[in-house]
């Protein structure tokens, strides 16, 4: 399977996943959030809002316009350190989104 079919798969089971979780919101982060430049928008919004409204809708994008993919990818230690911190999100319950993560970050990251 090439790189992009095998990420859009991966970025399905990641938003399965969210809703499955019960994280799935309806509710778009402003605008401001959004426009955020800092990593993961840590200073806007929560790690799985990131991920719901600015990764997700980017790479399904790259995948749309057949554009480069990133060559490094390392979100899965950043979804573990969130998700201590967040009390919908216990380590079984989150532990099929992180893999799900994981295997994003081992796909974009292979050489």
């Amino acid at each position: 399977m090439d790189k992009q079919k095998e990420l859009a798969k991966l970025l399905l089971l990641v938003k399965s996943e969210l809703r499955t979780l019960g994280l799935w919101q309806t509710q778009t982060p402003s605008a401001e959030a959004l426009a955020s430049t800092e990593p993961f928008a840590v200073d806007r919004m929560s790690f799985v809002q990131w991920l719901q409204f600015v990764f997700l809708p980017r790479m399904y994008q790259l995948i749309e316009t057949g554009s480069p993919l990133p060559d490094n990818c390392s979100i899965a230690p950043m979804a573990e350190e969130s998700f201590k911190a967040d009390d919908r999100i216990d380590p079984v319950s989150g532990a099929a989104l992180v893999a799900h993560l994981r295997g994003i970050d081992e796909l974009l990251s292979q050489c």
